[in-house]
């Protein structure tokens, strides 16, 4: 009986990189050289936090403010029946149309911020950092989060400020963004 757990190890053949140890015995499984799957630590002298994670990090103190610009006037009309309503074009107005393009403004920096992160890590010594196409699913917080997983293997230990700056933002945003919204809706009942 092995007390060696499952797992991949060091093929004892040679002729693999690793293969499958199910706890009993070794399997017909075999998996890429462990140098290929291992991330190399990165010396503790290379910083591992770049401008470019740093602007993406702060992001939304440029956003917050933008946001507040919309400033909804609701014009009320009444439909055939009776039926009291919103009129949508009292809610369109040119703040809102500000802050939309803005939005997509911001959605294109958060992407191209996380190439150029990506493209300094590499070069900063980083094997395989987060991708940076993360950052198209619409929050460069998935993006930071997934830098920061990778980071911690090359660089344990490290601060992450920028992650914790991001997420402090956002918890802000997310107050302010309620607050108005109730607001907002009060307004909008008679």
């Amino acid at each position: 009986m092995s007390t060696t757990p499952p797992g991949w190890y060091p093929d004892p053949s040679g002729q693999h990189g690793t293969r499958w140890w199910d706890g009993v015995q070794w399997t017909d499984q075999v998996g890429p050289p462990t140098s290929q799957m291992a991330r190399p630590h990165i010396p503790d002298h290379v910083p591992t936090d770049t401008v470019w994670v740093w602007i993406m990090a702060l992001l939304p103190i440029v956003s917050l403010p933008v946001s507040l610009l919309y400033q909804p006037e609701f014009r009320y009309e009444v439909l055939p029946g009776g039926v009291r309503t919103v009129d949508p074009r009292s809610i369109y107005t040119a703040g809102y149309l500000l802050v939309q393009g803005f939005t997509v403004l911001v959605y294109a920096a958060t992407v191209v911020l996380a190439y150029f992160d990506h493209r300094e890590l590499k070069r900063r010594g980083v094997v395989r950092p987060f991708p940076w196409g993360w950052a198209f699913l619409l929050s460069p917080i998935l993006y930071l989060i997934g830098r920061y997983v990778v980071v911690r293997k090359v660089a344990p230990g490290r601060p992450m400020w920028p992650l914790w700056t991001n997420i402090a933002l956002l918890v802000i945003g997310l107050v302010i963004g309620i607050a108005r919204s109730v607001a907002i809706f009060q307004q909008m009942l008679p």
